[in-house]
């Protein structure tokens, strides 16, 4: 690691926001691996709601793969039994709220359930068992774009209990949202002025040579160049696209390698960290205008280091670790055979 570096700040042209770069705090790539056991919350747990034949404990199904409810599924769609909004709400026109500042807590909160076993996680599965989960993920914004009332949609999932997963059976979350959250209208807004100054979009200039980890048919990988986390990686189209629900069936099977992929790399180098991955895309009612600014992509964040009060305080965060050095760790690695 680059220890003998001075310190840096970055400004992050995708999010608007600063990162420091503190050499003082670098230690070397071993000394960020994970300490404990991501699931250790469930350690002794073999069998919970998620696991098939339990589909009677959980919330109502939304839809299962393959769809043919009398065949043993592979994927499950399914209500959260504890939403943070709520379905069932009305949502208010714009002449009928109470006021700017508050609207009603309408919105979906999905769960989808990855694997019918207990104990496979996501990088257990094969690339072509990850697109089934990445087409799921397609073919319920599809479903909730029928929505006037819904803005936005976040698709996330969190691995192991201090990354939030409530749940060892792995799974990932899609939230719906009648507003645009504050980190995807500063990243549209940052990209649009981006845009305007250069008259490229920020994640197609992104490529250099040394904060990239790797390349498929389809996708490549980096650390990138204002890394907020330590290890942290994206996962980028080459072919510029702004919404995520746009993917295709081939580009879903090579996403799904490799993500594979990144997810080994990391679990090996980092011994298996908790983690976790969002992927920002469009809101849903884009004007054309803006699809030449905006671009998906899907982050991926291992949690080796705790927000403290500065971060908290500022929105600047303090990363110990170069996303140079980061880019050439999780390059230089690979997960033997």
């Amino acid at each position: 690691m680059s220890t003998n570096r001075s310190p840096e700040i970055r400004k992050d042209a995708v999010h608007n926001r600063w990162v420091i770069f503190s050499p003082a705090r670098a230690r070397r790539p071993s000394d960020f691996k994970a300490k404990s056991d991501p699931n250790s919350n469930s350690k002794s747990q073999t069998e919970c709601p998620f696991c098939a034949g339990h589909e009677h404990e959980c919330a109502p199904e939304i839809f299962r793969v393959p769809l043919d409810s009398t065949s043993e599924w592979k994927i499950r769609v399914i209500q959260n039994l504890y939403p943070a909004l709520s379905r069932e709400l009305e949502y208010p026109n714009s002449e009928s709220n109470s006021g700017p500042a508050s609207v009603a807590g309408f919105g979906f909160h999905d769960v989808v359930i990855e694997s019918p076993a207990h104990p496979v996680h996501l990088n257990d599965l094969s690339p072509v068992q990850i697109a089934e989960v990445l087409l799921a993920y397609r073919k319920r914004i599809d479903q909730l774009r029928a929505f006037d009332s819904i803005k936005y949609v976040q698709v996330f999932k969190n691995h192991g209990a201090s990354a939030g997963a409530s749940m060892n059976h792995s799974h990932s979350q899609i939230m719906a949202l009648p507003v645009v959250p504050p980190t995807a209208s500063s990243r549209i807004q940052s990209m649009q002025e981006f845009f305007k100054q250069t008259g490229k979009c920020a994640l197609c200039q992104v490529k250099q040579d040394d904060l990239l980890i790797d390349e498929s048919s389809h996708f490549f990988s980096i650390v990138p160049y204002a890394a907020t986390f330590p290890f942290e990686i994206w996962i980028i189209p080459r072919d510029h696209s702004c919404h995520f629900h746009e993917i295709n069936d081939d580009k879903a099977i090579d996403l799904g390698g490799f993500l594979k992929l990144m997810l080994a790399n990391m679990s090996f180098q980092l011994n298996n960290p908790p983690y976790n991955f969002m992927i920002h895309t469009a809101p849903l009612q884009v004007d054309s205008k803006d699809l030449q600014f905006t671009h998906w992509f899907l982050q991926l964040v291992p949690q080796l280091t705790v927000m403290g009060g500065f971060e908290l305080g500022t929105g600047c965060y303090i990363n110990p670790v170069f996303p140079e050095d980061a880019a050439k760790v999780l390059r230089d690695v690979r997960v033997p055979n």
